[in-house]
């Protein structure tokens, strides 16, 4: 896979989209599978960025809380000290998990890997800083 409508194409075919833009998808991940418990949802954004006006990439970013209802600090410090893919950003009013990947030569699996991880870990982070499940 080595074009962003290649993955457009799988993204439609493998998530639940719901967002469609021209350069940017929004999917809905759901986490756990016990009908006990209840499930909890990640918003992922998949955008197509332009590096340098002539390569392809792909980001991956998705919201854990708003940046005025956290201690960054603290946010920060959990983040350097436990997750492995992805680095936080501020994005307007949002603190985000984000990765980014280059489209040439993509692999399947060096896109779903990272997506899974990092919306797993702003789920986790959402539920640590903020103990709702708003994204």
């Amino acid at each position: 896979m080595a074009e962003w409508g290649d993955l457009v194409a799988y993204i439609r075919e493998s998530y639940r989209v719901v967002r469609d833009e021209p350069d940017e998808l929004r999917i809905r991940l759901v986490f756990g599978d016990d009908p006990d418990t209840e499930q909890r949802a990640q918003i992922v954004v998949i955008a197509r960025e332009i590096l340098d006006q002539r390569e392809d990439w792909v980001q991956i970013a998705t919201p854990f809380a708003r940046h005025e209802e956290v201690d960054l600090l603290e946010v920060l410090t959990e983040v350097g000290d436990a997750i492995v893919v992805g680095g936080l950003a501020v994005m307007g009013e949002h603190v985000v998990l984000r990765h980014s990947l280059p489209l040439i030569n993509l692999d399947i699996n060096e896109f779903t890997d990272p997506l899974e991880l990092v919306a797993g870990a702003a789920e986790l982070l959402e539920q640590q800083f903020t103990g709702r499940d708003d994204y």
